[in-house]
C-alpha cells in the first residue's frame, strides 16, 4: 500500500524541491542519523526514494559495541536513548552497506564521529574513497580525549580546529551537527562556518536522566541518556532560529518533528531542510508521511515552493 501512497499528490510534491549545499533534494525531509539504521533495513517498510535524503547511523574508524541495556526509555513527551554510538565501523559500512544503498536515488549522508581529530579524519578518508555518499555530517557531541575530555561541541576554538583540519580531506560538503548542551549556540555555529563548514544541523539530543524511584537506579544502562522528541521542539526551534540569524550557510533543523506542520515551523525559523528522528521509532514511515503533509501545507498556504517558507518568522527580538 505504501507504494501507492508515495505516488499521490505529485503536483504538490513538485513544490518541495530544495538544494542543500548544492545537493538537490526532492523534498526537505531527511531521516536523521541513529533513527533509520543504515537505510537498507527500512527499504521493505518505506519508499526510500520518496525521502529528501537520509543520514546513516554514526560511523567510527573501528566497530563499537555500544552501551549496556536498557538503551531506550519512553518519557512523558519524548524518549531517552543511550545506544552508545554502536556501529559496524566505517570499513564494514563501505563494503557491506553502501553497495546496497547505491540502488536508491535518494542522497545518502554519512554521519562521522570520533574521540580525536585523527578518528574523524580516518573515517572521512575511507568514505572519500567510496562512491555513493553525497555529504558528511560531523557529529561533534563527543569528548575530545586530546583536550582532557572537552566536548568538540562546547568550545568554539576546539570545534573550529576540528572542522579546519577535516575540510581539506573532503571533496563532499561538510555538515556540522551541533549539540544543544551549551549556553549559547551562535559562537559554535560561527566557529564551524568560519572553519569551512558547508551547513549546520541542530539540535542533537539533550543530556538527561530518568530514575526508577523504586529501585533508585537510572532507567537506562549507562545512566545518562539523550532526550529527543516533542519535549525538545520549542527549544530546538529557538536554537535553529538563533543559528540561522547568525550564519550565512544553510541550517538543517532537528528536534521533535512529527508532522508536516512541525517541519514548516523549522523552515519558517530559518531551516533549509529538516531531519526527522525520534518519531521513526514509533513510525518508520514518518519521514515520507511528513513530506506529504508538508506538501499539503505548502498548497494550503498558496505557496509556489516550500522554499518560500524559509526564514519568514515575523519576530522582533527585544533589545
Amino acid at each position: 500500500m505504501w507504494l501507492n501512497h508515495s505516488l499521490l499528490d505529485l503536483d504538490r510534491m513538485d513544490r518541495l524541491g530544495v538544494s542543500l549545499c548544492g545537493i538537490p533534494l526532492r523534498n526537505p525531509v531527511i531521516a536523521a542519523s541513529g533513527t533509520w539504521g543504515y537505510g537498507v533495513e527500512f527499504a521493505s517498510v518505506a519508499d526510500l526514494n520518496q525521502l529528501g535524503a537520509f543520514v546513516v547511523k554514526g560511523l567510527s574508524r573501528e566497530p563499537i559495541a555500544g552501551n549496556p541495556a536498557p538503551r531506550l526509555w519512553e518519557t512523558t513527551a519524548g524518549m531517552m536513548n543511550s545506544v552508545g554510538l554502536q556501529n559496524v565501523g566505517v570499513r564494514a559500512f563501505v563494503s557491506e552497506k553502501l553497495p546496497q544503498l547505491r540502488r536508491f536515488q535518494t542522497p545518502v549522508i554519512s554521519n562521522v564521529f570520533g574521540y580525536a581529530p585523527e578518528d574523524y579524519a580516518e573515517v572521512i578518508r575511507v568514505l572519500e574513497d567510496a562512491e555513493g555518499i553525497a555529504a558528511h555530517e560531523l557529529n561533534v557531541s563527543c569528548p575530545n580525549t586530546h583536550c582532557g575530555g572537552i566536548f568538540f561541541s562546547s568550545d568554539p576554538a576546539v570545534l573550529g580546529d576540528l572542522v579546519r583540519s577535516l575540510r581539506p580531506l573532503s571533496r563532499r560538503p561538510l555538515i556540522v551537527k551541533l549539540s544543544p548542551n551549551v549556553a549559547r549556540i551562535e559562537p559554535l555555529a560561527l566557529a564551524a562556518q568560519d572553519a569551512g563548514a558547508d551547513a549546520i544541523s541542530l539540535v542533537n539530543t539533550f543530556i538527561s536522566l530518568a530514575i526508577d524511584a523504586r529501585t533508585r537506579r537510572p532507567r537506562v544502562g549507562a545512566g545518562f541518556g539523550g532526550l529527543s522528541g516533542p519535549a525538545i521542539k520549542p527549544i530546538a526551534l529557538r536554537m535553529v532560529y538563533e543559528t540561522a540569524q547568525a550564519v550565512r550557510i544553510p541550517v538543517v533543523g532537528i528536534g521533535g518533528i512529527r508532522t508536516g506542520e512541525d517541519a514548516a515551523e523549522f523552515m519558517i525559523a530559518g531551516a533549509t531542510a529538516v531531519e526527522v528522528g525520534a518519531i521513526n521509532f514509533a513510525d518508520p514511515r514518518a519521514p515520507v508521511r511528513i513530506a506529504r503533509e508538508l506538501a499539503r501545507f505548502v498548497e494550503s498556504e498558496r505557496l509556489s515552493s516550500v522554499k518560500d517558507l524559509v526564514g519568514t518568522l515575523q519576530f522582533q527580538r527585544p533589545s
